[in-house]
This record gives structure tokens, sequence and C-alpha cells, in this order.
């Protein structure tokens, strides 16, 4: 007998529909499963069997055809697991109940029949929405997260044998529900406070235009002197998430398998990688590729410190989704993209022994040892930050300050500017100042002909190329925006040129 069952299996972001094909018959007996199956999938015939023997139906012998559609498109995973299952009982006439044209069965099966938590369910389950697919059954652990979308019939299912039962009408399970109103409500107050931060005004300045504009932000500075302790801190001004913006993140983080107990992320990520970090790591891929740190950091924070700690390599390989705000990652298996608009914040030594240009502690470094220390950080890179500040030691008067601005204080300021970037650019499809195109910059950051003329001049000075320029001009935009100018002023570019300081070096 002939059965058809749907699931489905991520591509990317991206979850396309596989057709599964069941037919038993008369002859040799065997299993064969075909359509471009890796090898997890080819090895869910002994899952698959072992999981139906448990639960007390006994298979024949028979020739048992497995086919997966379309057969051009590589299947990954265990996620087929039930599906086949299913496909198989049907052929059976163990599962009588077979209205399931828009049903999609996902789940990785035990060999006692057991429904296993999978990866990637919330992307899945988005994805099925848009292909008009009305009911999802996947294992009871990912029915939370899958419940977030909506419009959707979410069936969590604990083993084969309860899903049988359910399927022949002889046991009620409700359908998932979730109320996510209060989930952005129950954020732990942090731990962590600018308020902690004495002195530094400067650079907490410029920490708080990058969280209002989505800014690239270096800090270089000798050993102890905060800049760790403040990017630390940064999350804790980061501008709310959106209901949006949280799916985005929870969808990526979903595919990598991190998620744990949470069925939405709430917070912005703050990721902060080793500086012995492989390529593969910080940008994704692999046999089967997987979204690496910059796409764990979607619409959070990348934080590098010890920049000149990392390999230069890797550092160099950073340039590209830091500028495109995507990541492609091509493979002989296959090619899949993932979204990587992150801020990045970095921290560094000025030389190797850290005290070059230190008020408290003499350098020991050579003119050589601190050129070739630096020379990591290429120039390309550099230019990719919009903001560069020097982060000097405070006076040990500072540190008995009372009165220290909080971060709740700055959230505020952080998350008017960013309301008035969303309204401004709700029909550019971009969320901040730093995703401004060169022809947006025009319409959005106009100059008057005095305060370009003062631009001029400094870009010619120092001859800065032509992306330093559209930086000064996006954390100009920023500045004006916290201030609630609706024109970028001559005091706005002034300040926005203060904050290029390696570009003066």
């Amino acid at each position: 007998m002939l059965s058809f069952v749907k699931s489905m299996c991520l591509h990317g972001l991206e979850g396309r529909i596989i057709n599964v094909e069941i037919d038993i018959s008369s002859g040799m007996p065997c299993w064969e499963i075909v359509g471009l199956p890796d090898t997890n999938i080819k090895e869910s015939k002994e899952r698959v069997r072992t999981a139906i023997k448990n639960c007390g139906i006994e298979l024949l012998s028979r020739r048992y055809i497995i086919n997966l559609s379309p057969a051009n498109v590589r299947k990954t995973g265990a996620i087929l697991d039930l599906a086949i299952a299913v496909g198989i009982l049907i052929s059976m006439k163990m599962i009588k109940n077979t209205n399931i044209e828009e049903t999609i069965f996902i789940g990785e099966l035990s060999l006692d029949g057991k429904l296993n938590k999978v990866n990637g369910v919330l992307p899945i389950c988005i994805e099925a929405k848009k292909k008009g697919i009305k009911r999802v059954i996947l294992p009871k652990e990912n029915a939370g997260e899958a419940s977030i979308t909506g419009e959707i019939e979410v069936i969590g299912v604990n083993n084969l044998k309860e899903l049988i039962d359910f399927l022949n009408e002889k046991k009620e399970i409700l359908k998932e529900k979730i109320d996510i109103s209060n989930i952005f409500e129950e954020i732990q107050e942090d731990l962590l406070d600018y308020s902690d931060v004495k002195g530094h005004e400067m650079s907490k300045r410029a920490l708080e235009i990058a969280a209002a504009g989505g800014h690239n932000c270096l800090m270089f500075g000798s050993p102890g002197s905060g800049k760790t302790m403040m990017a630390k801190r940064f999350p804790t001004i980061l501008p709310d998430l959106s209901f949006e913006e949280a799916l985005e993140i929870t969808k990526i983080h979903s595919i990598a398998g991190i998620l744990k107990n949470q069925n939405l992320i709430s917070k912005r990520p703050f990721r902060a990688p080793h500086h012995k970090i492989t390529e593969t790591a910080l940008i994704g891929g692999g046999r089967i590729p997987k979204p690496g740190e910059v796409s764990l950091a979607h619409l959070g924070v990348l934080f590098l410190d010890e920049l000149l700690e990392f390999d230069k390599k890797t550092l160099e390989i950073l340039r590209i989704p830091m500028e495109d705000k995507q990541i492609n990652i091509t493979r002989l298996e296959a090619g899949v993209s993932y979204p990587c608009n992150f801020t990045t914040i970095a921290s560094m030594n000025p030389c190797p022994c850290g005290y070059y240009g230190s008020k408290i502690k003499d350098c020991i470094c050579t003119e050589n040892q601190r050129q070739n220390y630096r020379a990591k950080l290429s120039g390309p890179l550099i230019d990719r930050f919009d903001l560069q500040v020097q982060v000097s030691s405070i006076d040990y008067s500072k540190l008995r300050e009372k009165h220290v601005e909080s971060s709740v204080s700055i959230k505020k300021r952080v998350n008017k500017a960013r309301e008035i970037q969303s309204n401004r650019y709700k029909n550019e499809k971009i969320y901040s100042n730093s995703e401004l195109t060169a022809k947006m910059l025009e319409k959005y950051c106009f100059l008057d002909s005095k305060i370009f003329k003062v631009l001029q001049e400094y870009l010619e000075l120092y001859k800065l190329s032509n992306r330093a320029y559209s930086k000064i001009l996006k954390v100009a935009r920023t500045i004006a925006d916290l201030e609630g100018e609706e024109k970028i002023s001559l005091e706005h570019i002034l300040e926005a040129m203060q904050y290029r300081i390696l570009d003066k070096e």
C-alpha cells in the first residue's frame, strides 16, 4: 500500500516541505530510503523499525521503499523520523484516520518510541504557516517554541504510541497555547549597571551613541582602564526588543540548538567569543552549514575583547559581515545565508605590554614591537568602526563619586532615539542609522554648504576614505536623534569627528 505524509527540513533559515512517500510491497525484504538522504536519515530505518516494534506493532517481512521528495534537495538530520514512522503505519493500516493533508510531522524517535527534541522548530513552523500548513505534530518539548508563531495548530506528543491513539481518535490531545503578552515583562533587572563605572564620560557617551544608532565601537587603552567593564554593561542600555526582532533572534538560536528552556528570546544577545575562536565558529559553516557567532549576535552585540590577540585572518573575515549584515556560506552539499546585523564592540591594548601612552606606567615595548602588534588591525577593518575612543585610566579621586548616571537613565534616551529612527525608516526596511545606504544618506543626512566645508577640510587633512565620510554622517545623525533635532548641525558633526582617534594616527 502507498501512503503520503508531509514533513519539513531546514535550508538556512527557510523550511522546505518534504513529501514522504511510503510503499510496502511483497518481494525480497528490504528497507530503501531514496531522495538524497544524509547519513542520519539513512540510519532512521533502524530507529523507526525498533520504535514501532516497541510500541507493540509487529512489522512484516516486506519490501519498504521510502522516497523523500523533491529528490534533488539534500535532506539532513533525524527530523524526518516521525513522518517516516507515520507513513509506514498508515500503509500498514494501523493508523486509520488519514486526514493529514495539511499536517506536517517532525521529530526524532528513540528506540522505545519516545519523541526527542529537535532543533530549528520555530523557523520550520513560521515557514509552514506561510505555505498554508494548518497543523504541526512534533515532540512535546518543542511545542512551546512552535506555538509562538500563532495561527497554526500545534500538537505536542510524548511518544509514538500516544500519536497513534490520537490519530485513531482514541485519545484527545489539546493543542499547545502560550501567552506571549508577558514574556517581555518577565525580564529580570540586570545586575550590571553603568552606575558602577566612575568617570569615563567620553567613553560612555560613545557607547550611548553606539547603542542608539547600532554603530560599531572600538575602545583602546591600557589594561585595567575599564574597557571590558563598560563593554559588559553595554547590553543594559540597548533598545528594547520588538516581537518581530525577538522572533528573528529566536529562529537563529533555535537552528543552533542553544535555546535551552526558552521559547522566545526576550533580550538582545551578547556574544563574547574567545580570541582563539576559529573562522568557521565565528562566521558559521561546517559540512552542514550552521550559524556562527556573527549570526548568533544578530540584532545584538558581538564583543571582541583583546582584539589584537585574535588571529589576523579571523579578524579580516569579519569585514564582509560587518558591512553587508549578512553572511553567505557555500559548501559542497549546500549554500545558505544567515543574517548578521550586529553591533561590534571591541577593546584592545595599544601595545604588547599595554602601557604605551599611559600616565601611570612606562611602556617597555620597542617601536618595532608596537608596529608589529598594531599591524594585525588593518586599515579596512579600522574603517568599519564608526566610533574609535581612547580609554585612559581615571584619577583615583573619581573612584569615590556617588552620583553616577545609571543604565536606566541612558536607556531612556536610547529608546527615544530608536523610536525616532523607527518612525523615520518605517518604509525603508532598516532598523537604525548604521544601516543607511548611500542614497539614504543624501535623503536623511543633508548638510548645508558651511557644515559640509568643515567636514571636507577634516577629511582632506587626515586623508580619510569615503567610508569614513559616511560613518561620520551616520554618527552625526544619531547624535542629532539623541538631542531630538531634525537636522544635523555643526556641533553634531564636530562631535562625530572626535570619535575617529585612530584615523588621526
